[in-house]
């Protein structure tokens, strides 16, 4: 068995698409791409935020200090158009962001003390609405001084006027500290990164000693060596669980080295949460991987073992990250916590233990169980590998 294992190993060291998926993205591109996609995502939501914006506005002899408002606010500026007509071509054109348009009547509505009606065009069609957001922001800065000039002339005291405002005032009191509250959001990410990293980096090697060894016709040579069926599986699966557990623990450890050595730098709520995570929790998280890296070993080698050619793995393999994903977009729905039951859900239960360490809210005494049912799910998957690996309709389809 540890002869095949080794052969398999030399023949993969000498890959270099291997070398690329175990070593360089887990250990170079992957902490790269994760620290360059924050900064990038950071800066540009700050550029964007202060970025100018175009308008066009009319009917302002309506709005006289709304209008005044927005011409003297910073980051606005304002675009004469020939008409109203013109607001949509202006919008798709992009010279303009949006547009104001004020209704006749609309201060003799104000004056009356009714409620006035401002109409806003502008292109809704964004994950993040910030055109929106910073038109609101001025249009409630309008508000809140013709809300206190109405509530002055009534000659009430400022404490009336905060009655009147809002009689009701919530003051929140979270029990989640910060580290919970980003890790909440950061947590949910780092397990479809880790089980992605582990699933990519075994996919190709896998695909290689099963189906790769069909075309070149060493199968069959193989298969008559004094060696048992169940060593020869074992050899393949050790394989495959050693590149994709090398490949996942190397990005812990490259992602450890990098908030060792660049954590001090982070700023705000997430350096509360990069600072608070320790080594235990990343030993944690890197024995977690362990059943998982044995999981994906045994799909992928019994895929590969029953496809009749490379180019046939290779499409039976690929679902199997949709297959993945799921479980681990699961752990991100709402309502969804780590419990007795979801402990035992594969994939599901790794990815909620994640988020959890990260949050620094883990149920330590669910950790066991989570080991044990992963354990006992990549043993059933190896078992059915083994299983399948005696079947010779499935060795020799071709």
């Amino acid at each position: 068995m540890w002869t095949i294992y080794l052969k398999e190993m030399l023949e993969l060291a000498r890959d270099r698409k291997t070398f690329i998926f175990t070593v360089f993205i887990p250990i170079f591109a992957m902490p790269l791409i994760f620290v360059g996609f924050g900064y990038l995502s950071s800066s540009m939501f700050t550029q964007a935020s202060q970025a100018e914006l175009s308008y066009a506005i009319f009917g302002k002899e309506n709005a006289p200090g709304l209008s005044a408002r927005f011409a003297t606010e910073r980051g606005f500026k304002e675009v004469q158009l020939a008409g109203v007509g013109e607001i949509r071509s202006a919008i798709g054109d992009d010279r303009i962001k949006f547009a104001l348009v004020i209704p006749p009547g609309f201060a003799n509505s104000l004056a009356v003390r009714e409620q006035a009606t401002l109409i806003l065009h502008y292109n809704s069609a964004s994950m993040v609405d910030l055109t929106r957001k910073r038109v609101m922001a001025v249009v409630d800065e309008q508000n809140t001084t013709l809300r206190e000039q109405a509530l002055s002339s009534l000659h009430l005291s400022r404490n009336e006027q905060r009655f009147t405002q809002q009689p009701i005032r919530l003051q929140e009191q979270s029990t989640a500290d910060q580290r919970e509250q980003t890790g909440a959001i950061v947590g949910g990410f780092l397990p479809y990164i880790l089980l992605m990293v582990c699933l990519m980096a075994a996919m190709y090697p896998a695909i290689d000693t099963g189906a790769g060894e069909k075309e070149r016709g060493t199968l069959e040579t193989l298969l008559l060596a004094p060696v048992s069926r169940s060593a020869i599986v074992l050899a393949k699966f050790l394989v495959l669980f050693t590149i994709g557990l090398t490949s996942a623990l190397l990005m812990v450890g490259s992602l450890g080295l990098l908030l060792l050595f660049f954590g001090q730098s982070i700023e705000g709520k997430l350096a509360q949460m990069v600072h608070a995570i320790g080594a235990v929790d990343l030993a944690m998280v890197a024995l977690m991987l362990v059943p998982t890296a044995a999981m994906f070993a045994s799909i992928l080698l019994a895929i590969s073992v029953y496809a009749k050619s490379y180019k046939e793995a290779a499409g039976l393999i690929s679902p199997l990250i949709v297959v993945t994903i799921l479980p681990t977009l699961v752990a991100l729905l709402p309502g969804v916590e780590l419990d007795w039951v979801w402990a035992m859900v594969p994939l599901t239960n790794v990815s909620l233990a994640m988020k959890e360490l990260v949050k620094g809210t883990m149920d330590y005494s669910m950790f066991s169980l989570i080991l044990l049912s992963s354990s006992v799910t990549a043993g059933a998957l190896l078992a059915l590998c083994r299983w399948w690996f005696t079947r010779e309709e499935v060795l020799f389809r071709n």
